[in-house]
């Protein structure tokens, strides 16, 4: 796993929030109002969130039932290593967006 992956992994955690191997990740219903604190740690850490909802309570008094696909999107570039010629050059793999979902029960 990259080492930013662990992070994010690290972070999640904290939320209540499991990533397993894969690619997938969990939660179990924390308390109401934890979606802000679960949606506000992935926007941190760089996601862009899609959200789907059960219910029509304000977000504030959602539960967060699952976090899931979170897709790093790649592209890799040419990096040139400073010798002036192309067959000398690096390629650097970098992340250009993230997206992950997650699902809200707000039928409180």
């Amino acid at each position: 796993m990259h080492a930013a992956a662990w992070g994010m992994a690290g972070g999640m955690v904290a939320a209540g929030i499991v990533l397993a191997p894969g690619g997938t990740a969990t939660a179990e219903p924390i308390a109401p109002g934890n979606a802000y604190a679960t949606i506000g740690q992935l926007e941190s850490a760089g996601y862009d969130v899609h959200i789907d909802r059960v219910g029509s309570a304000p977000i504030e008094q959602c539960i967060v039932t699952s976090v899931r696909n979170p897709q790093d999107i790649t592209r890799t570039i040419p990096v040139d290593n400073g010798r002036g010629k192309d067959r000398d050059r690096e390629f650097v793999t970098i992340v250009v967006r993230r997206t992950i979902n997650v699902s809200l029960n707000c039928d409180v």
